[in-house]
């Protein structure tokens, strides 16, 4: 019996040399800051840069955070986008494509999900990307047996118990060692069914990350919903003093609107090298 904490050691997001110019690493240390242990969810609707935040968050923990396991759950997805995700990041890619049944869908994140908790069990710190939740929980609901109680949208009633006990496996550890989850989980597809498995999530994490989808037609990336984006207890993650400078920054971009905000926000990320520079400009 592993005793779970509130995720209290922090995942520093923002790269010592940047690589590329995107800034979604230190949008994320702002916004929603990460810690060992996160059960966090990726709220995206189609085409808002999703994947390619999953890579940002997967570059930051191998080159910041070493000592963490990294693996890479692709559920569902399109070959090129494994491809992509094995030559991008330097950790493990478990995959299934789109191509494949169901049942292969379930097997793979089963194995997964085993693997993380044993090494877990010895103390590890493991992290799991995973894209995306919605497509794992439509694949249980292909592979469960019948119930003969259908929810809205065709999800049968029992068909997100197993995927709600693969994410709910997230937690920081008391006796040492965490599994962070990161999955993202898909909405306004224009299915009723993707629809119901985010409703089931929803509450479920505690950290949320919100895309937004006009943000993301203007070509403004991270296409982030500062507002609805946040962290539970992220008191336990941030210094005091820089937390209230959150609060403050919380404060000017909460009228803004969202596509104001963002664009706010990377503008004056932009003149400054780090977020503690950042921090010490607003003093001024």
């Amino acid at each position: 019996n592993l005793t779970p904490l509130y995720p209290n050691e922090r995942f520093k997001m923002e790269l010592e040399i940047p690589t590329s110019k995107d800034l979604s690493p230190r949008v994320i240390d702002l916004v929603a800051p990460l810690g060992k242990g996160q059960r966090g969810l990726i709220v995206a609707p189609p085409r808002t840069g999703k994947t390619v935040l999953l890579q940002n968050i997967a570059h930051s923990i191998t080159a910041n955070h070493p000592e963490c396991y990294l693996i890479v759950l692709l559920i569902d997805e399109r070959p090129e986008e494994v491809t992509d995700m094995q030559r991008s990041v330097k950790g493990e890619v478990v995959s299934s494509t789109f191509d494949e049944p169901a049942t292969r869908h379930v097997q793979v994140a089963e194995m997964v999900i085993e693997k993380a908790k044993r090494l877990v069990e010895h103390g590890r710190d493991v992290v799991i990307l995973l894209d995306s939740i919605t497509r794992l929980g439509r694949a249980y609901n292909t592979v469960v047996p019948s119930s003969g109680k259908v929810l809205t949208g065709g999800v049968d009633a029992n068909a997100l118990q197993r995927p709600k006990r693969f994410f709910g496996a997230a937690r920081n550890i008391e006796e040492g060692g965490s599994l962070t989850i990161i999955a993202t989980a898909l909405i306004d597809t224009g299915s009723r069914m993707d629809e119901v498995i985010f409703e089931e999530f929803k509450g479920t994490g505690n950290s949320e990350i919100v895309l937004d989808r006009k943000v993301a037609d203007k070509r403004i990336f991270p296409a982030m919903d500062i507002l609805k984006s946040g962290t539970r207890k992220e008191d336990l993650l941030v210094p005091r003093q820089d937390l209230q400078k959150i609060f403050v920054l919380r404060r000017i971009l909460a009228p803004m609107g969202t596509t104001d905000a963002i664009e706010f926000l990377i503008d004056k990320l932009k003149q400054t090298k780090t977020n503690g520079d950042f921090f010490d400009s607003m003093n001024t």
